[in-house]
């Protein structure tokens, strides 16, 4: 048996980030420190905060007044920043690096009065922040092609498109091509607001996938970047399967399978990968482990002062 490794493994930049920021800012403050959202869609990495005092809320009523807050890497809109300053809270802004920058193009094309089509899930934190950057009568989500036919938008106005950081990049391609033949005037841009993290993990289970017979994702499901890599895998026509831990996996679909591939989300910690390995290694004999150079491992953001 041979186990391909994603060539992407381990937490990206953006996720390592926010996780650097609230351990700084507990080491500082100390506990109860509060957070506004999960820092980052992962079971392991909220749980543990959570056993070392930090608090996380979804009801900012909930955060005590002069308090410190720290709010999550999927970013927030900007009327959070005016509810927390009112409630004189500290605030620690954790947001990736990446989301602020498809928040400043939000800014930016709806004070230039654009149309501003939003791709992105709707109820997922970081569209609900980014859509609170653009004006409400110029804001228009997507989350599909059909969406797309429903736009109701005078196609000789000027009309913008930014995207969630986390979606699949070959879905988002469709529907940005159908916008392009929908809107004679739709503003396109060089560089995609998918992340690079996200891509290169989609790009690395497609690889797998000409390789293996089954791919397996460690990533919890809540997570959107490791919800896509599944669906990527199923796309290439291989069986994938989602877990948040090796428990969750029966290692006997496994039998009889000679190339076993696995990859995980941005924001999962190695172990749980290392963790499937082991338990593997341990049921078959004869594993070998097949790993490749990570794109990723010279990509940092610099941490902002607290």
């Amino acid at each position: 048996m041979q186990i391909y490794l994603a060539r992407t493994q381990g937490f990206c930049s953006g996720v390592f980030y926010a996780i650097h920021i609230v351990e700084k800012t507990l080491k500082k403050y100390s506990s109860p420190l509060y957070v506004y959202h999960e820092i980052v869609h992962n079971t392991h990495v909220v749980n543990d905060f959570k056993k070392r005092g930090v608090v996380f809320v979804d009801d900012l009523r909930e955060i005590p007044p002069g308090n410190v807050v720290v709010l999550s890497a999927h970013g927030v809109p900007p009327e959070v920043f005016t509810v927390l300053r009112d409630k004189k809270l500290k605030i620690i802004d954790a947001t990736c690096p990446l989301v602020s920058k498809v928040h400043n193009e939000a800014k930016r094309y709806s004070q230039s009065g654009f149309e501003v089509v939003l791709i992105g899930h709707k109820n997922h934190q970081e569209t609900i922040g980014t859509a609170g950057y653009v004006k409400k009568e110029l804001l228009h989500i997507v989350e599909s092609e059909k969406d797309v036919d429903l736009l109701q938008i005078n196609p000789d106005k000027k009309v913008a498109y930014i995207t969630q950081t986390t979606l699949s990049v070959d879905d988002t391609k469709i529907i940005v091509d159908k916008l392009k033949n929908k809107f004679r005037n739709l503003v396109t841009q060089s560089l995609s607001d998918i992340c690079y993290a996200t891509q290169t993990r989609q790009d690395a289970v497609k690889e797998l996938a000409k390789k293996c017979e089954i791919i397996i994702i460690c990533g919890s499901k809540s997570s959107s970047n490791s919800n896509r890599l599944r669906e990527t895998a199923q796309k290439a026509g291989k069986p994938s399967y989602l877990i948040d831990s090796v428990d969750e996996f029966d290692l006997e679909l496994l039998r009889g399978k000679e190339n076993i591939g696995i990859s995980s989300g941005a924001s999962v910690p190695r172990f749980v990968v290392d963790d499937l390995v082991m338990a593997i290694k341990n049921k078959f004999k004869e594993v070998k482990i097949i790993e490749f150079d990570n794109p990723e491992k010279n990509i940092m953001f610099k941490m902002p002062e607290l």
